[in-house]
């Protein structure tokens, strides 16, 4: 058992599963390394950008202490002077990446919400953070892939998840929806782009798996699916256009136009009610 209580994951899939007052400290810097042990060269932002750095290249399954100190060329003991073990290390990791520049835009809304609480003439433009942050969020989850592999519902927020949060409410300020709907936005946004990203994801493992390309796979079924479509019994997949399945639909902006438009609705619904937040 954890320190706090919670059950530490022994294959590192799940933020807060460690030690979370350990990750707590060496996130908001009050878990300094000992001035016995360790060479100088050694840091925990080496650490961290040598376990990212993995992840990104060959997956979380890849992350061990023994596989970051030969990384690092240090003894693996030396790694648990800085951090206590993979569980800790993970929330270290979602924080660093989460803390990666957003684009410009996203940080103009921000900073022209400050101030702002309810949507006028000199709000932020929300349409266009919604844009942004769903396209920085694909973007990230395309980067690092092992993000869609952990479970990250009790997560260790750290100075960097607490800047993009920040910037998100910002952003969204103009919406004149109550704080609980505003959080209800972010939560939709990031949904589907993960599970878009999640989509995507798993069908270049499948292809790396297979050794298949997506046009191979389904070459191989085409026979079987014309017999189907020819027997009646599919009658609506029967009478679908030639291109309903083709890659060159954007799904992404396609969704990511029909969210932004529900997200108008409810702004006008709101305001014509007078009910803004």
């Amino acid at each position: 058992m954890a320190n706090d209580g919670t059950t530490a994951a022994t294959d590192g899939t799940a933020t807060g599963s460690g030690d979370t007052a350990r990750s707590l400290e060496l996130l908001w810097g009050g878990g300094e390394r000992p001035s016995r042990g360790p060479k100088p060269g050694l840091t925990l932002d080496r650490i961290v950008t040598a376990a990212v750095a993995v992840a990104d290249a060959e997956g979380l399954s890849a992350v061990s202490m023994r596989r970051l100190s030969t990384e690092l060329g240090t003894g693996t003991m030396s790694l648990y002077r800085y951090v206590p073990g993979k569980a800790e290390l993970l929330d270290l990791m979602l924080d660093r990446v989460l803390g990666e520049p957003l684009p410009a835009p996203l940080e103009e809304e921000a900073a022209e919400a400050a101030g702002t609480d309810t949507a006028g003439p000199g709000a932020p433009d929300w349409r266009a953070a919604v844009d942004t942050m769903a396209r920085s969020y694909l973007d990230n989850l395309r980067r690092h892939p092992w993000l869609l592999k952990i479970n990250q519902a009790r997560t260790v927020l750290g100075p960097s998840a607490l800047r993009g949060l920040e910037l998100a409410l910002g952003g969204l300020r103009g919406m004149g929806l109550r704080d609980p709907e505003l959080i209800g936005v972010i939560i939709t946004v990031n949904s589907f782009v993960e599970g878009l990203a999640r989509t995507q994801a798993d069908a270049a493992e499948a292809v790396r798996q297979t050794g298949l390309s997506d046009e191979e796979f389904w070459d191989r079924q085409r026979p079987y699916l014309e017999r189907a479509m020819l027997s009646g019994a599919y009658p609506m997949m029967a009478t679908m256009a030639e291109d309903t399945f083709s890659a060159d639909f954007d799904h992404f902006e396609f969704g990511l136009r029909r969210l932004i438009a529900g997200f108008e609705a409810l702004v006008r619904e709101r305001a014509e009610a007078g009910t803004t937040a």
